[in-house]
């Protein structure tokens, strides 16, 4: 995030931090998806009190409570409310510092982030209502929001697979997961009912049109018949 990289001194601290900070992470994913599949297999995806599928935050809790007793409520109070928080928070700066330096605005005097921090809160606040005043808005926000930040990852799969072609280093780390999260975040936008809605015909029309696009594109690139020189700043006839 832009306060992570602000707040490092040397360009080697990038790789334990951001790589060690998402190893743990699909560590700690990995764990709750164990304990879910075995919450589902034992209880079923619906709650026979209420007979509503369970959400997220009611399996977190139980499974807290369940298996952890009173330590386990207080981690799922952390977890799910005091984490969630602070995360927002760290959000809302991220957003603030991503704003001010695209519009080139100093963020030195209170009046100059009050400029940028109400419009932002505004627009967070009307999301909010939205949330509250639909029973399945939180549920559409929460969709677009993940699919928004796996398609942030794509843009800087691509802009790092771009960067090692021009520096002659092993694209195929970031290559071939880059191709995998473009066929994800595309194929769900355009199938999605909350995305395009489009029938299973057209998407794998769609998907081809696409395909060939590429092989085209690269087929030019390695050809020589595209200027990558002019577009990237550098050549990559050679792949």
């Amino acid at each position: 995030s832009p306060l992570m990289a602000r707040c490092i001194t040397n360009e080697k601290h990038c790789r334990p931090i951001f790589y060690g900070a998402m190893v743990t992470e699909g560590i700690v994913a990995l764990i709750w998806a164990a304990a879910a599949t075995y919450f589902f297999q034992e209880n079923g995806i619906v709650d026979k009190v209420t007979g509503v599928a369970y959400s997220g935050a009611k399996v977190a809790t139980d499974i807290s409570k369940d298996w952890l007793g009173a330590f386990g409520g207080i981690l799922a109070i952390l977890g799910i409310v005091a984490a969630p928080i602070t995360s927002g928070d760290t959000a809302l700066r991220s957003a603030r510092l991503i704003v001010a330096d695209f519009f080139h605005v100093e963020q030195r005097s209170i009046a100059k982030r009050l400029f940028i921090c109400i419009p932002i809160f505004l627009v967070t606040i009307l999301l909010l209502v939205y949330s509250f005043g639909d029973a399945e808005g939180f549920k559409i926000i929460w969709r677009y929001f993940a699919w928004c930040n796996q398609t942030l990852s794509v843009f800087t799969l691509w802009a790092i697979t771009v960067w090692l072609v021009c520096a002659r280093k092993n694209y195929w780390v970031t290559l071939i997961p880059a191709l995998f999260m473009t066929c994800v975040c595309a194929t769900y936008i355009l199938i999605a009912p909350e995305g395009l809605a489009l029938s299973a015909e057209v998407l794998i029309l769609s998907d081809c049109v696409v395909h060939w696009w590429l092989r085209s594109g690269l087929y030019a690139g390695s050809a020589g018949y595209v200027p990558y020189k002019e577009l990237f700043g550098c050549s990559i006839d050679y792949v």
